[in-house]
């Protein structure tokens, strides 16, 4: 998106991730370096923006917020935007509360200090929702001053009938990676409303694997795990479960199912951020009662491969050109410099 705005004038500098290593190493996650980040990329950064004259700087997460102090300390009139995946400390908080380890507090500690510095030293906030506006305010006294939905590339390919229906066996889809409010997510769902449904749950995504004895259930639960493709699940299933009760930001699955055209069973967590087209998107549940009745409704709803409304959805709010439009609004806004 911000190549399609600046063209050749975008200078995108990235960072390395790399490990922890010994009591120096973790001190300095305390002084704000996460990664990647530390004092040679910063220096090293702060040169590249005054040797380009570089007048405005994109920040791509907010536990970046050590060099967001640095810069506008020592570049005042540096314009600095910078973009919240999530409110990292409330996610970090959602993983204590499942951990509970010291490791998992350090963690978040260590990106409140750091998001906190963000808030307070930005230009201009982004966020993903008016929820996470509103806990940025809540925690640090300053909310968003902008709003942006999450964007997904268009990965579905042009040979998806609009009118195919979906063949053979039905199922629900359940995709995600294996974070805390996912592992959590599937676990209550297998335990709560699978054993009440007549249609059989696949889970496909990485990090399930120790899990495997708990949530698949011979005829009613699969687990897949990481696949080459999502594309034939997505089109294949009859519809997405999405029984996620924690966590911060927006949920990239959601808008991933409105990219292939398929109708959402999720949680009120699930649609934070969705709320303006949850109706027309899918069934929000709070409840194993609500999920089951939901499901029941849905099995019997005649869903395409690919529901071209529901694509259109996406297409409007959550694909790449809809973020480029949002964020070239937001970055030509000069009332916040």
């Amino acid at each position: 998106a911000l190549r399609d705005i600046y063209g050749e004038r975008l200078v995108l500098f990235e960072l390395n991730r790399s490990r922890l290593q010994g009591f120096k190493s973790i001190f300095n996650t305390f002084l704000g370096h996460l990664d990647g980040l530390d004092n040679a990329t910063i220096s090293k950064a702060l040169q590249t923006i005054d040797a380009k004259k570089v007048g405005m700087v994109f920040v791509d997460g907010s536990n970046f917020g050590a060099f967001v102090k640095i810069v506008k300390q020592r570049l005042p009139d540096v314009n600095i935007c910078t973009f919240f995946h999530n409110v990292e400390a409330r996610f970090f908080w959602g993983s204590v509360k499942q951990a509970k380890t010291l490791h998992a507090v350090v963690v978040m500690i260590v990106n409140y200090l750091a998001e906190r510095k963000s808030v307070c030293y930005s230009n201009k906030l982004i966020c993903l929702s008016e929820r996470d506006s509103r806990l940025l305010n809540k925690l640090y006294g300053r909310k968003a001053t902008h709003i942006s939905s999450i964007a997904l590339q268009d990965r579905l390919p042009s040979g998806i009938a609009a009118c195919q229906v979906a063949p053979g066996e039905k199922f629900a889809l359940f995709v995600g990676g294996g974070f805390y409010a996912n592992r959590s997510g599937i676990i209550w769902f297998v335990k709560n409303v699978v054993p009440r449904i007549n249609i059989t749950t696949y889970i496909v995504g990485r990090g399930f694997e120790d899990l495997k004895n708990i949530i698949e259930l011979t005829g009613k639960v699969k687990l897949i795990g990481a696949v080459d493709s999502l594309v034939p699940w997505y089109r294949d299933s009859h519809f997405v479960i999405a029984p996620i009760f924690d966590g911060s930001g927006m949920k990239t699955k959601v808008a991933e199912a409105l990219m292939f055209g398929k109708k959402i069973i999720g949680t009120p967590e699930a649609f934070s951020g969705y709320e303006d087209v949850m109706r027309l998107v899918g069934w929000e549940c709070v409840t194993s009662d609500e999920f089951v009745e939901a499901i029941n409704c849905a099995q019997n709803h005649p869903l395409k491969s690919c529901d071209q409304e529901l694509r259109a959805i996406y297409l409007d709010k959550y694909s790449f050109t809809a973020d480029r439009d949002r964020l070239a609004l937001i970055l030509a806004d000069e009332s916040l410099r």
